[in-house]
C-alpha cells in the first residue's frame, strides 16, 4: 500500500468500519479485518507476542495492538507504519510508533532482534523477497522475522485499490498475497533460513533468520 491510497483506511480506523475492501483489478473484493486490528491480541496473536524478543519492530503495525500489547508487557518495541492516523493511534496508547515507510531510514539498522510481518504485511509493496531483504538489514545477529502467511495455497501479486460500500475508492497499489508455501519460496530468494513455522486458530505463521 502507498501513501496516497490510505484516505479511506484511515476514515475506517476512526469508525472501525468493517466493510472497507481491498479490490484487485481481477474484480475480488478482500475484506480488511479492521475491527480486529483495532482490537485486543487474540489467541494466535498471543503465541506470536510470546516468539517476540524485544526489541521488537512492527512493520505495518496500523493502529498498533502488537505494538501496544508487548509495550506494556515492558518489551521494547516501536511500530512503522504510512498512515499518520494509526500511528497517532498507538502513539495515544502510549506505545512508540513512526509515521514511515519500512523502506525509509529506520532507527536501529541492524540491531533488532525481531522483525514483526504480521496480517498480510508480506504483501507490502508487492514484491515479497524484496522486502524480506530489507527486513533482514534491520535484524540483529541470531534476529529473526516473523511473518504471518496467507490461509491455504496462494502465491500473487496483485493490482488493488481500497473501496468503500458507497462507491469512493482509492489509488491504485501493488500488494502480494502468499501462503505458506509462498512465504518459503520468497524467503529463499532473499537468502534467509527458515527456522519455524507454526499454525494457530486458522492462521499461519513463519520465522526466519538471515544467520
Amino acid at each position: 500500500m502507498i501513501a496516497g491510497a490510505i484516505a479511506l483506511y484511515e476514515e475506517a480506523l476512526h469508525a472501525q468500519a468493517p466493510a472497507l475492501v481491498m479490490r484487485t483489478a481481477d474484480g475480488r473484493g478482500l475484506p480488511l479485518q479492521i475491527h480486529r486490528w483495532c482490537g485486543q491480541p487474540d489467541a494466535a496473536d498471543e503465541e506470536l507476542l510470546q516468539r517476540s524478543h524485544g526489541p521488537v519492530l512492527d512493520v505495518g503495525c496500523g493502529p498498533g495492538r502488537l505494538t501496544i500489547a508487548l509495550t506494556e508487557r515492558g518489551v521494547p518495541a516501536l511500530g512503522v507504519d504510512i498512515s499518520r492516523a494509526a500511528i497517532d493511534l498507538v502513539r495515544q496508547a502510549g506505545a512508540p510508533a513512526l509515521h514511515r515507510s519500512v523502506f525509509d531510514p529506520l532507527p536501529g539498522l541492524g540491531r533488532w532482534a525481531t522483525v514483526l510481518l504480521a496480517d498480510g504485511n508480506i504483501g507490502i509493496g508487492g514484491l515479497p523477497a524484496r522486502l524480506l531483504r530489507r527486513c533482514a538489514q534491520l535484524l540483529a545477529p541470531g534476529g529473526r522475522i516473523l511473518i504471518e502467511a496467507e490461509p491455504g495455497d496462494v502465491d500473487e501479486r496483485v493490482t488493488a485499490w481500497l473501496e468503500h460500500p458507497d462507491g469512493r475508492r482509492g489509488p491504485v497499489f501493488p500488494w502480494a498475497h502468499l501462503g505458506t508455501a509462498a512465504v518459503l519460496h520468497a524467503a529463499a530468494a532473499a537468502d534467509l533460513r527458515v527456522v519455524d513455522q507454526w499454525h494457530d486458530a486458522g492462521r499461519a505463521f513463519v520465522a526466519v533468520a538471515s544467520d
